[in-house]
């Protein structure tokens, strides 16, 4: 069971640090494709979609973190 919720816990970090990545200031996916991005928006499609998965993939993140502590106790 300790091994299942560490390779998890690795997948889920994995995922975030791209995530992460992608929501970089001024780099956002606004941007990559050729958008200005001097202006204020507000996420829209995929780059709203990224912002909640990044913040689910947290939020499970989190809650590995802690099953992974009560398993090693």
């Amino acid at each position: 069971m300790r091994e299942v919720l560490l390779i998890a816990q690795v997948i889920v970090s994995v995922f975030l640090v791209g995530a992460i990545l992608l929501q970089a200031q001024g780099s956002g996916l606004g941007t990559t494709w050729g958008g200005g991005g001097e202006t204020y928006h507000t996420k829209r499609g995929v780059e709203r979609v990224v912002f909640i998965l990044t913040i689910v993939g947290v939020i499970v993140f989190s809650l590995l973190s802690i099953a992974n502590l009560v398993v090693r106790a």
